[in-house]
C-alpha cells in the first residue's frame, strides 16, 4: 500500500512554497516596521488553556481540537489557535514586571478538525501579533491598520474591513438578556447547533454561517445599542482614528468572532472574491486575568496563510538568477569546479555543481530546464588559465571570466 499524506495536512511545494515564503516575509517586514518582537510558541499545550480561554462552547474546543493523553494521563491539545499561547506565555514568564507594555508575534502551524476546503486544512499555518498593556483605541485602529498594511503590501484587492464593539463585561450581560429573548422568538428557524448555543453562548448565533440562522437573527438586538459610555467613546474613537489612517471599513453589528474571550473592538478583512476571512482579531482584556496573571489590557490579530496563497498570483518561470557549473575533464577540474562554486557563493551568489554526467550538449540543456541563467563551464584549459567559461541561458552570449 502506498502511504499517502493524513487527509487535511497537506505538502507545500514549488509554486506554492514560493507564495507560502511571501505571506510570511511580508508580515515580517510589516511587524518590524511597527516594533513587534518575536515569540516562538510550542506545538502542545495543556487541553485546559484552550477551555478555559477559547471557550468551552465553541466549535474549537467541542468539536475541532485534536486532543491526546501523555504517559501520565494529562490532556494535552495541539494548538488550534495562537492567542492563548502567548498569553500563557506573558504569564508564565512574568513579562507584565519587565516593562510596561508588549509587543509580540508569532507564526506557525495550528491545527482543527474540520472539513478540508480550500484555504482551510487541518493543518494550517498562521502569522498573529499580540499587544499587552494597552487600553487606549489609538492601539485597535493601529493593529487593524497592520492588518490592511499586509494586505496592500501582498497586492491583495477586494478585501473589506468589517468593525464592531462587543463592549465589557457589564455590556454583554444587558445584551445577552435582550439576545436571549430574540432568540426564543425565532428558534424554529435556527439549526441545533444553534439551539444547543443559545443558553451557553448566545452570541455565538451571531456567528452562524448556516443561512436560515443568519436570516434569523437578521433583525436580532444590535449590541451597540447596549454600550456604556466609557465603550461607546472607544469604539467612536476607533472610527475616527480608522479614517485618519486612511483605512476603509464598514461596521458589521453581527459581527462577534467565534472565540469567548473579545471584548470590546472584533475585526475581520473578508475577501470579497473568495467570501472568506483572510485576517481577524480584536481586543480581550480579560484574558489575562482569567489565565492567572495581572489585569491586563490586551488585544490582537492573526491571519491564515493558507488564504492569503490564494489571492496570490502565480510568479512568472522566468530563468533564475543562479550558476550552474559544468565539470569537464579529471578528479582535478572537479577540484577545481568545487572551488569554483564555493567563490561564487562567498559572493553572495546561488551556484550548483552539476550532479549529472553527459555531454556538454546535455548539461546546457539541463542547465536550461532547470532555468539556471547562467552555465559555468568548467575544463581542462579553464584550470590551466585560472578562468572559466559563462554562457548566459537567456542571451546565449558567452564570456571567459576569472574567478
Amino acid at each position: 500500500m502506498q502511504i499517502q499524506s493524513v487527509r487535511g495536512f497537506h505538502d507545500i511545494l514549488e509554486k506554492e512554497a514560493k507564495k507560502f515564503r511571501k505571506v510570511s516575509q511580508t508580515a515580517r517586514e510589516v511587524l518590524k516596521l511597527y516594533n513587534f518582537e518575536e515569540i516562538i510558541l510550542p506545538v502542545v499545550e495543556y487541553t485546559e488553556l484552550f477551555q478555559r480561554s477559547v471557550g468551552e462552547a465553541t466549535d474549537i474546543v467541542q468539536k475541532e481540537m485534536f486532543v491526546f493523553e501523555d504517559r501520565k494521563g494529562r490532556t494535552l491539545a495541539l494548538r488550534p489557535e495562537g492567542t492563548a499561547s502567548t498569553v500563557r506565555a506573558f504569564i508564565q514568564h512574568k513579562l507584565y514586571a519587565l516593562r510596561p507594555y508588549w509587543k509580540l508575534f508569532y507564526e506557525g502551524p495550528m491545527f482543527r478538525y474540520e472539513r478540508p476546503q480550500a484555504g482551510r486544512y487541518r493543518q494550517f499555518h498562521q502569522i498573529g501579533a499580540e499587544v499587552f498593556g494597552v487600553a487606549e483605541p489609538h492601539a485597535d485602529a493601529e493593529i487593524i491598520k497592520i492588518a490592511y498594511d499586509i494586505l496592500e503590501k501582498l497586492g491583495i484587492k477586494n478585501v473589506v474591513v468589517e468593525i464592531n464593539s462587543l463592549g465589557c463585561k457589564k455590556d454583554r450581560e444587558a445584551y445577552r438578556t435582550a439576545l436571549l429573548e430574540y432568540l426564543h422568538g425565532v428558534k424554529e428557524e435556527l439549526c441545533s447547533d444553534c439551539i444547543n448555543r443559545m443558553e451557553r453562548n448566545p452570541l455565538r448565533v451571531l456567528d452562524c454561517k448556516v443561512e436560515t440562522c443568519k436570516a434569523a437573527v437578521k433583525e436580532s438586538p444590535k449590541i451597540v445599542n447596549f454600550l456604556c459610555e466609557e465603550c461607546k467613546e472607544h469604539y467612536e474613537k476607533l472610527k475616527e482614528y480608522l479614517k485618519e489612517l486612511n483605512v476603509p471599513f464598514r461596521e458589521n453589528y453581527n459581527l462577534v468572532r467565534g472565540l469567548d474571550y473579545y471584548t470590546r473592538t472584533v475585526f475581520e478583512a473578508v475577501s470579497e472574491e473568495l467570501g472568506l476571512t483572510l485576517i481577524a482579531g480584536g481586543r480581550y482584556d480579560y484574558l489575562v486575568e482569567e489565565l492567572g496573571g495581572p489585569p491586563t489590557p490586551a488585544l490582537g490579530f492573526a491571519l491564515g496563510v493558507e488564504r492569503l496563497m490564494l489571492l496570490l498570483e502565480d510568479e512568472e518561470e522566468g530563468f533564475r538568477d543562479a550558476y550552474f557549473i559544468i565539470p569537464f575533464g579529471d578528479e582535478k577540474v572537479y577540484k577545481y569546479a568545487l572551488k569554483v562554486a564555493e567563490t561564487l557563493r562567498k559572493q553572495g551568489k546561488v551556484a550548483e555543481l552539476s550532479y549529472r554526467k553527459g555531454g556538454l550538449k546535455k548539461q546546457l540543456e539541463l542547465a536550461n530546464k532547470m532555468k539556471y541563467k547562467y552555465a559555468v563551464i568548467v575544463g581542462e584549459d579553464e584550470l590551466k588559465e585560472g578562468v572559466v567559461t559563462i554562457k548566459n541561458m537567456e542571451t546565449g552570449e558567452q564570456r571567459v571570466e576569472k574567478i
